[in-house]
């Protein structure tokens, strides 16, 4: 097989969470398990940091890899879904994965993966793994999918395991309490492990505080209230919280013995973006109108968002927006400004909530727009009704942000 024939057959034969949602989700590691077993086992003496959370993993895993590769390491990242191609899902300092090796790695283990039936997912984690591996990694860097106790990525034993916050998603699989929620993301704590919890309080952070002293786990939580010492390139106070949480998460590795000068340090924050190729988080999409693509999603993700736009000097909004429809909707809708203007549409995904749904639910929520038949469209629309001193934001969905890039 070529790469597009690879890509093909890991898409008929996988089912894609992304993509299609529940009937995706694997609530147990029998499947990666049994991954390892086939190869070998990767995940055993993998030097990793390992990153659980609401929102912000992608951020805060993206800023400790530049500072570790900044700080002279081989560093691999492995995060989640990918904007525009698979492989940024899979990075060696910053360097997506070569076709030719998802390829080889496709035929030379599909046999044993087979029976297995592992979800894409599953399968993007002992791809990561055994990458790292075949590379000679110094360490990696493991956002988890979702949750953590149960997640895929929960094979590794970790040199600092990294809890963003908590927040409301994914409440079908992880819970309908925030301490629920905050328990599957605790399941990441190992025994003598060393845990950085970057917000939490009251009883979130007593579900914290009970998992780390069951596991002798030392437990820092971040003084979100401290000075920042490194400039970030990421905008916006979230992602000072999580450069703090990322900060931390260096120091306990400094404390185990990596070697991470400050000028490391200040280097990794400053480039972030050109070492990591993160994207999507509050970028630049087009100017004349400006026009700003972030991937918020959820609740605590949209609130950020609106600090975002507080920030921001425009004469009127205008609102490209498309959900998945496994989502908490209208809590969404009711963090989401009235007074701009909507522009609803679907990604091309079978999970995206169809276009007329969701534009019936904005009205409801005093949204006012209309319905456009594709994420092209609708950003054009945007655009073209847009003045100079107006402002376009594309938001809702990973994959709507994606399909305006």
């Amino acid at each position: 097989m070529n790469y597009a024939e690879t890509l093909a057959y890991l898409y008929a034969q996988l089912p894609m969470f992304q993509r299609i949602g529940a009937a995706a989700y694997k609530a147990d590691l029998h499947n990666t398990h049994a991954l390892m077993e086939a190869l070998g086992h990767p995940e055993r003496g993998l030097k990793c940091v390992h990153v659980a959370g609401t929102n912000g993993k992608g951020s805060t895993s993206s800023l400790i890899a530049s500072i570790l590769q900044e700080a002279g390491y081989t560093v691999g990242l492995h995060t989640s879904p990918h904007l525009k191609d698979l492989r940024e899902r899979f990075r060696i300092n910053g360097r997506m994965v070569g076709e030719a090796t998802v390829v080889r790695f496709v035929e030379e283990h599909r046999r044993a993966f087979e029976p297995i039936a592992p979800s894409f997912f599953e399968w993007g984690v002992a791809f990561a793994l055994w990458w790292f591996r075949q590379e000679g990694v110094d360490i990696g860097v493991i956002e988890t999918g979702m949750g953590g106790r149960l997640d895929s990525t929960n094979v590794v034993t970790p040199e600092v395991s990294v809890i963003t916050n908590i927040g409301w998603d994914h409440m079908q699989f992880l819970g309908d309490t925030l301490e629920a929620i905050a328990g599957e993301k605790a399941g990441i704590i190992k025994p003598r492990v060393p845990v950085v919890v970057g917000e939490a309080d009251g009883p979130v952070a007593a579900v914290f505080q009970r998992r780390a002293t069951e596991e002798q786990a030392p437990l820092r939580m971040v003084d979100q209230k401290a000075p920042l010492p490194h400039p970030s390139a990421l905008a916006g106070p979230h992602q000072e919280r999580n450069a703090r949480t990322a900060l931390a998460a260096v120091e306990e590795l400094r404390q185990r013995g990596w070697r991470i000068a400050d000028e490391a340090i200040a280097r990794g924050c400053t480039n972030v973006v050109a070492n990591t190729g993160l994207r999507g988080r509050w970028e630049l999409l087009g100017t004349a109108p400006r026009t700003i693509g972030d991937v918020a999603h959820n609740v605590d993700g949209i609130r950020v968002l609106r600090a975002m736009l507080a920030r921001e000097h425009y004469t009127r909004l205008h609102i490209v927006l498309g959900m998945v429809g496994d989502k908490d909707v209208a809590r969404v809708l009711a963090e989401l400004p009235r007074e701009a203007t909507y522009y609803f549409c679907k990604a091309d995904i079978p999970r995206g909530l169809h276009v007329d749904i969701l534009r019936v639910q904005a009205q409801a929520a005093a949204l006012n727009g209309e319905a456009y038949a594709s994420v092209a469209d609708a950003l054009a629309a945007a655009r073209a009704a847009a003045g100079p001193t107006e402002l376009v934001l594309v938001t809702g969905s990973v994959f709507v942000v994606a399909e305006a890039l």
